[in-house]
């Protein structure tokens, strides 16, 4: 439940950190947090700055014993807030401004221990074979942040369903993550990285890697796409139920977030082999159209008439 109570200084200060990291390095998780009262967009915000610096360890030039030690340490500063050890005068900002906002909603901690958990896979350079093992991966790295956002947004007393409202928000962490695989697949291959399931990657002959802007001679590269494209629409479709669980603008927060991610899943199905030519993104003129219509309700009723019961 959220507090009225105006931080301190020194807390507000660390928010205002938080939220300069925030906008600095997400933009589309920016969009969508814009929606929010003042102090979830601030929790939101301390949020996104401890797990940025959980990925920036995994993605630095470090070896990998180094990255260990900086994750292990990571994680006992999160062990640190967990016991109310951060006050108001430490030096770390983002400890500072996370340990105010777990004082204030019942954010789970422990999902950012399963983040640190996912980038220490990273760190080991660990292949999927199946989409249930990269399923792993994906609900350490992004479902358990839909499971931390939603300890800041809260349910609507009374909604229907609310049982399983954990459960949609870490089935959109999926859909979200797994649109960025889509869309990062020639970035990681340059740093080693192969994401999607090895299963799939045999499937449609695309088992070689992606280390140029053309498709591995006699893939079927587009067939790849459109196979994960419909998985990620699938999960889209069942995380959506969490929205009518929300208040009017959380659940604009998250329809906005997840209706980026889906336009940028609609242009990479358009031309598959953009993501080997760069960086699929949106325009800001359109990532603001998308804030309003989640604003509005309007992405929502639409996935949900579109996909009644999650179905691709």
């Amino acid at each position: 439940m959220e507090s009225p109570t105006q931080p301190p200084a020194p807390v507000m200060a660390a928010y205002t950190y938080c939220e300069a990291v925030t906008g600095r390095q997400a933009r589309n998780f920016a969009y969508g947090i814009r929606l929010l009262p003042t102090e979830k967009r601030q929790a939101m915000s301390a949020l996104y700055a401890f797990s940025r610096r959980v990925d920036d360890i995994g993605d630095g030039g470090l070896d990998a014993d180094a990255k260990r030690e900086r994750l292990e340490a990571t994680r006992e500063l999160l062990q640190r807030i967990r016991r109310g050890e951060v006050g108001e005068d430490d030096t770390d900002p983002v400890a500072v401004a996370l340990a105010d906002a777990a004082g204030r909603f019942p954010i789970p901690l422990g999902g950012l221990d399963e983040l640190i958990d996912g980038v220490l896979m990273d760190v080991r350079g660990e292949t999927y074979e199946t989409w249930d093992d990269l399923k792993l991966y994906c609900r350490c790295v992004a479902g358990a942040i839909g499971r931390l956002s939603l300890g800041v947004f809260g349910t609507q007393p009374g909604a229907r369903g609310v049982e399983r409202a954990a459960e949609y928000a870490d089935t959109l962490g999926l859909a979200l993550q797994l649109t960025n695989i889509l869309r990062d697949i020639r970035e990681d291959a340059a740093h080693g990285r192969t994401y999607l399931p090895a299963d799939d990657l045999a499937k449609f002959g695309c088992s070689d890697g992606f280390h140029s802007s053309a498709p591995p001679p006699g893939a079927d590269f587009a067939g790849l796409v459109h196979f994960e494209v419909r998985r990620a629409r699938a999960l889209f479709a069942e995380g959506y139920r969490l929205l009518p669980m929300l208040d009017r603008r959380s659940g604009a927060c998250v329809a906005a977030m997840a209706g980026i991610y889906r336009r940028l899943l609609d242009r990479i199905e358009r031309d598959p082999q953009a993501v080997l030519r760069g960086r699929v993104s949106l325009p800001g003129r359109e990532k603001a159209y998308v804030a309003v219509r989640g604003l509005s309700g309007l992405d929502a009723r639409h996935v949900t008439r579109r996909n009644p019961r999650g179905r691709a």
